[in-house]
């Protein structure tokens, strides 16, 4: 599967790592409006640096497209990859502007061209393990849910500017898992935050530190909270508790997820390339499923769920009340 790679930023270049040791894929065309970025990222792993979108919307050969470029020209790529009848892999979110969100979803709908949304944490071993546990009943049903999820350390300002808030940009990841997990939409959320960790975040207008509680259709509660600076290091677990008992993943660094019965307690381990591995797994996902003609997940209605969810966030946190999510 011959890529056309959009972004040569921190993802595009994870991007094209995977896509260049994918044994069913090779990148074949970089677009990125910093040239000397696209240039180093197709010396490094292959493909040509084109100067202008144009030259991939024209080329005979492009099997599939990867958008990782910034936030507000995921739509406009999205529309022409649509209408260039190329299955797209794209970044979230899908756009900073839920109007454009409805508008290109609208559009897809028209189509049945395969069109996935990078929430790659689906695809860390131990949630995938959870939510198999999960749907087999290990837990019974759901009751509550705990998430946290602590970065290293805050990234570049010139990147918060333009990531839409930590809401929106972080946190969704962990809005699509909560709708993953427990297979149902939250019904109503209410969001609180801080900036605790770099005064500059909140000269920006944003926070780094949030807790945010959802309330599931089925009556099940959910609590995320979120940091932008662990001095440890990348912290990220979950925690589902129910009838049956609970399941517990341990701290990113150590791989395990635990399951709590009223027999005892049981580990299971993961491997060392646990974090980057979500990001190949994920490619590897759609590439699979583009091939074999099946439904691409994350779909493109995953991200509009999880994005509403992080909306409807966003003005909680601003009026400091819980409100009703949108279906």
């Amino acid at each position: 599967m011959r890529f056309a790679l959009f972004g040569a930023g921190r993802a595009g270049t994870i991007h094209a790592h995977n896509i260049a040791n994918h044994p069913h894929a090779e990148l074949g065309y970089v677009f990125d409006i910093d040239r000397t970025a696209a240039q180093r990222l197709a010396a490094a792993f292959g493909g040509q640096v084109v100067p202008s979108q144009e030259d991939i919307w024209g080329a005979d050969d492009v099997d599939a497209v990867l958008i990782a470029s910034s936030t507000d020209t995921h739509v406009d790529l999205l529309q022409r990859a649509m209408r260039a009848d190329k299955p797209t892999y794209c970044e979230k979110p899908i756009d900073l502007d839920i109007d454009k969100v409805r508008m290109v979803v609208a559009e897809a709908a028209q189509t049945d061209l395969p069109i996935c949304i990078g929430f790659r944490r689906r695809f860390l071993p131990d949630f995938q393990r959870m939510r198999q546990s999960i749907q087999n009943g290990a837990v019974g049903r759901i009751e509550t849910i705990h998430m946290i999820a602590r970065d290293f350390e805050p990234p570049s300002l010139v990147y918060l500017n333009a990531s839409g808030g930590f809401l929106r940009d972080k946190m969704i990841h962990y809005f699509d898992l909560v709708c993953w997990l427990a297979d149902e939409r939250p019904t109503e959320v209410y969001a609180t935050g801080s900036c605790l960790i770099d005064p500059a975040i909140g000269q920006a207008g944003d926070i780094d530190t949030a807790m945010v509680t959802l309330r599931l259709s089925s009556g099940a509660l959910c609590v995320i909270e979120n940091s932008r600076r662990a001095i440890y290091g990348c912290d990220e677990r979950i925690e589902v508790f129910g009838a049956k008992g609970m399941l517990q993943s341990r701290p990113t660094q150590t791989h395990q997820l635990v399951h709590f019965t009223e027999a005892g307690m049981a580990q299971s381990g993961f491997p060392e390339s646990y974090g980057q591995e979500s990001f190949a797994a994920a490619l590897d996902a759609f590439i699979h499923a583009v091939e074999m003609g099946i439904a691409v997940s994350p779909s493109l209605q995953d991200g509009v769920q999880a994005q509403l969810i992080a909306e409807a966030a966003v003005e909680s946190l601003q009026t400091n009340q819980p409100l009703t999510i949108p279906a």
